[in-house]
């Protein structure tokens, strides 16, 4: 029997990927196809399931990647061959945008479909401003409006009589034709000397902040150069945005900082840096792989009982040693009796998931702390696991070997370029988007620099920002000029180290 399809007209919110729901989540994680729109953040997209079928059907400034008419039998067809289609678009469907017409083709085709609302960017682009629609001391009515109408209607359904006494006005899409909007609301009784604001990219690190009144707001928009996308706010409610705003007040806010660590481990680099406002760029340098050989880390497992301690220096030691722990049918079980060390808390944490307490973390977290704690143990004799990577500095080895350790070193995983091109992040330097770079590691950097050619340059603008003292190292020694070394080396201590040289 052929597998009933469906599509799910899913609201993407503003931008912040934050502002997504958890139904539209839960939709696009079972989606066979996803069908998206232009304004529809990059992250969002990342939400879906692996083997989902992303098709970009998206406008920018009227210029159509696919007709509305082409998009409609795009719909049709991807749930007519049974496919879960998530048909994701910018804010709201049903607010100024074509879900209605797109939900009416669906239904005329005898194709299930659901409604999943997003936050519009009406009400939130300005609460991002820090702009209230409605206020007691102020107004307690708001009215939404397109600023774009439908181009083959027979003239204009805007009743500018009415809306121009109403407290506090919302114009989406407006930008482009600004100051017909302003010449009607002035022309129908609007004070010139109302409050006005344009807001683009609302919700985003680019979010960009224009206040003025309605009398020189489309002056100012054109010294400017004001381009889409942007909502226009016309009330006196946009007062408040003196001491209401927000978002634009963010330790990072605005700045372009490049991760450069494994894309499945800048989560969390990811999330802090979003949390101060900042724009993550993503462009990992290197990939996360398992050894050539499982021989001597194999060989290792078999002999736990001989080991009185286990060295981890990083999370993705802690993840190849356990998995390759599982794949020979061994558990936790195995570990009775033996210590561990992990170098950080976030190597900590990866241990204490298999419900190991972790007996060692060095005050820093770097390899010379671990020795500074081994010299307070009973070390001489005592036979020492340290799986890590094939490429690390043999500090912990040479160090316990003189204090009377018979050390074990395995490979448990190899770190290797991630092949990015250059091009993507030179582009984004061109375009001025780019602010900070971040090591977390030695690996990060070298691989960088071998992606970047011997020709890498950057200007002084750009500040290179590094974990800790063995990766600014690391960083200096490929030329490279360190401007930021975090006084705690983890991924928070990065972002508040950032966020301490972009204030001052």
């Amino acid at each position: 029997m052929k597998k009933q399809g469906k599509v799910y007209i899913i609201g993407a919110g503003p931008g912040d990927p934050g502002l997504i729901t958890v139904r539209a989540v839960e939709c696009l994680q079972k989606s066979d196809v996803v069908v998206y729109d232009y304004l529809v953040n990059q992250d969002i997209l990342g939400l879906a399931g692996e083997d989902a079928r992303l098709v970009y059907v998206g406008k920018k400034g009227g210029d159509h990647t696919v007709s509305q008419e082409r998009l409609n039998q795009i719909l049709v067809k991807e749930a007519s061959d049974g496919n879960i289609v998530s048909r994701l678009k910018g804010g709201d469907p049903f607010i100024f945008g074509r879900g209605g017409e797109e939900a009416e083709v669906l239904s005329a085709a005898g194709i299930p479909f659901e409604i999943i609302p997003g936050v519009t960017s009406a009400i939130s682009v300005p609460a991002y401003a820090g702009i209230p629609l409605t206020h007691r001391k102020f107004t307690s009515s708001v009215t939404f409006v397109t600023g774009h109408e439908d181009p083959t209607k027979d003239g204009s359904s805007i009743d500018w009589g009415n809306i121009s006494a109403v407290g506090t006005m919302v114009f989406l899409m407006g930008v482009k034709n600004l100051t017909h909007i302003v010449t009607n609301l002035i022309k129908n009784g609007r004070d010139p000397d109302t409050a006005a604001a344009l807001i683009r990219w609302g919700t985003t690190a680019d979010q960009e902040t224009l206040k003025g009144t309605l009398g020189n707001i489309a002056e100012m928009a054109e010294e400017k150069n004001f381009s889409p996308p942007a909502i226009f706010v016309v009330g006196d409610v946009v007062k408040l945005r003196d001491d209401l705003n927000w978002f634009e007040r963010k330790p990072i806010f605005g700045k372009g900082v490049v991760i450069t660590r494994p894309e499945e481990q800048s989560g969390e680099l990811r999330a802090l840096l979003n949390e101060n406002g900042a724009r993550a760029i993503s462009f990992p340098t290197i990939r996360i792989v398992p050894p050539d050989s499982f021989d001597d880390l194999d060989k290792a497992i078999g002999n736990l009982n001989k080991y009185h301690w286990i060295i981890f220096t990083s999370v993705n030691g802690v993840k190849f040693f356990f998995k390759r722990l599982d794949d020979l049918q061994k558990d936790v079980r195995d570990l009775k009796g033996i210590r561990i060390c992990a170098i950080g808390p976030a190597t900590s944490a990866a241990v204490e998931k298999y419900g190991i307490r972790v007996d060692i973390i060095p005050d820093d977290y770097i390899a010379e702390a671990v020795l500074e704690k081994f010299r307070e143990q009973e070390t001489g004799g005592r036979n020492i696991l340290l799986p890590r990577a094939e490429i690390a500095r043999d500090v912990i080895p040479e160090g316990l070997s003189k204090l009377g350790a018979n050390v074990d070193v395995v490979v448990a995983y190899r770190t290797v370029n991630s092949g990015r091109d250059k091009t993507e992040l030179y582009e984004l330097i061109d375009q001025g988007k780019v602010d900070v770079i971040t090591f977390t590691s030695p690996s990060t950097a070298i691989n960088f620099s071998d992606i970047m050619g011997e020709d890498m340059h950057f200007s002084e603008n750009i500040k290179i920002a590094c974990i800790g003292p063995v990766t600014a190292a690391a960083v200096e020694k490929l030329g490279l000029r360190v401007d930021i070394v975090s006084k705690t080396y983890t991924v928070s201590g990065l972002v508040e180290a950032i966020a301490v040289q972009i204030k001052n």
